[in-house]
């Protein structure tokens, strides 16, 4: 074969292979997202009110302060045109709040982790509540839910907390030529987090790093700086995304926090910290 006839081959065969699709990752607030994945927009999360609307949760660290602690970018209205299904990780007020309920479509189809939060969604009027399991196909995406631990042991050890604590998924998507995209969700570091690095090995992961505290309770219920950097050595292959900071009265690491940890340990090619409504591009 000549070496034209070669190039052409080549050629050929490299514009038959389909080309990797983007992903756009806006952040809204909190832990709230809204992702374009597969040709499908996600709402994740929602927490839609306005600054101030609601008492700082109870038993927690800076309980006094109102929350949200800041407004988001955009009206709810935006936030919610032109969302196809809205994924909620668990139902605690700053993943899922009075807003979202009284403002989303009731059709929406509403991915949740079990069979519990689908009863709870269900009796404030949605009439579409799916449960995530392994591989849940909506449109062109499927959704694997992956498990968690929304804080320590020694919390779950006492009956009251373990009740208020209670699960939180993390949800991993996958489609045709796309980018696998990981949410870890509320949870600490855990072998569940281990399992879903190794089973999924995605190419981004959006991670809570705000380590919200409870009063009197050493530890934290989700993440905090140094486990970002855990996850940079974890999967070296991926990009991360940091969220879940500057919004609820319990965080204890802010963004600014969470920054100047990134470049002291110079993370920033891999880590993004975004501002409400910036829009990140995979």
């Amino acid at each position: 074969m000549k070496a034209s006839q070669t190039m052409l081959l080549t050629a050929a065969l490299l514009a038959a292979v389909p080309a990797m699709a983007e992903v756009g990752y806006r952040h809204i607030r909190n832990a709230t997202a809204k992702i374009h994945y597969g040709g499908v927009t996600f709402l994740v999360d929602p927490y839609l009110a306005g600054k101030g609307a609601y008492a700082g949760f109870e038993g927690t660290v800076n309980s006094r302060k109102r929350n949200p602690l800041i407004d988001m970018k955009s009206s709810p209205a935006e936030i919610i045109k032109g969302v196809d299904a809205v994924v909620v990780t668990h139902t605690h007020d700053d993943h899922w709040d009075k807003a979202a309920q009284k403002l989303l479509p009731k059709n929406l189809p509403v991915f949740v982790q079990n069979a519990g939060d689908a009863k709870i969604i269900r009796s404030q009027g949605f009439r579409d509540v799916r449960v995530v399991g392994q591989n849940t196909v909506f449109k062109n995406v499927r959704l694997s839910k992956t498990g968690g631990q929304h804080g320590t042991d020694q919390m779950y050890a006492v009956p009251q907390l373990a009740e208020l604590l209670g699960e939180a998924m993390g949800v991993v998507f996958q489609a045709p030529n796309e980018k696998t995209l990981y949410i870890m969700g509320d949870t600490l570091w855990n072998y569940h987090v281990d399992h879903a690095l190794a089973q999924y090995k995605p190419e981004i992961i959006v991670m809570n790093t705000g380590k919200a505290m409870l009063q009197n309770m050493e530890g934290g219920i989700i993440m905090g700086t140094e486990d970002v950097g855990r996850a940079y050595r974890a999967a070296p292959n991926a990009n991360i995304i940091t969220v879940h900071m500057d919004a609820v009265n319990h965080a204890t690491v802010s963004r600014n926090d969470m920054r100047r940890y990134v470049k002291a340990n110079g993370l920033g090619k891999r880590v993004a910290v975004p501002e409400e409504g910036e829009v990140l591009k995979y």
